[in-house]
């Protein structure tokens, strides 16, 4: 994602696509939405989400911004830094990936 501006420093912003927040926010919404569908075992109504998110690039930008954002509220409540939150979200995925325990499924 690249900017032209300060305008485009705030997290969704900075796509030559498109000059507003509004469509990333959406896409954060629903990428919010497939997480939540997912983890009530809802899997038609994930992928329902999923499909109208929109392309491949409107999911992405609607899944890192939700990471983001997501991380952001981490890091406020338990005074975390940035670096520190990603190294122990790496660690636990490199885990996950050799076959350890996964994460919290509450």
């Amino acid at each position: 994602m690249t900017g032209t501006g300060p305008q485009d420093t705030g997290p969704g912003r900075g796509t030559p696509a498109d000059t507003g927040p509004g469509p990333v926010f959406l896409s954060a919404q629903q990428a919010a939405g497939v997480v939540a569908a997912k983890h009530r075992g809802d899997f038609a109504g994930a992928e329902e989400l999923l499909t109208a998110m929109g392309d491949e690039r409107a999911r992405a930008r609607g899944f890192c911004l939700l990471a983001e954002l997501a991380l952001n509220l981490v890091r406020a409540r338990t005074g975390q830094t940035m670096d520190d939150l990603v190294r122990e979200l790496s660690l636990l995925m490199a885990d996950a990936a050799q076959g350890g325990p996964p994460g919290d499924d509450d």
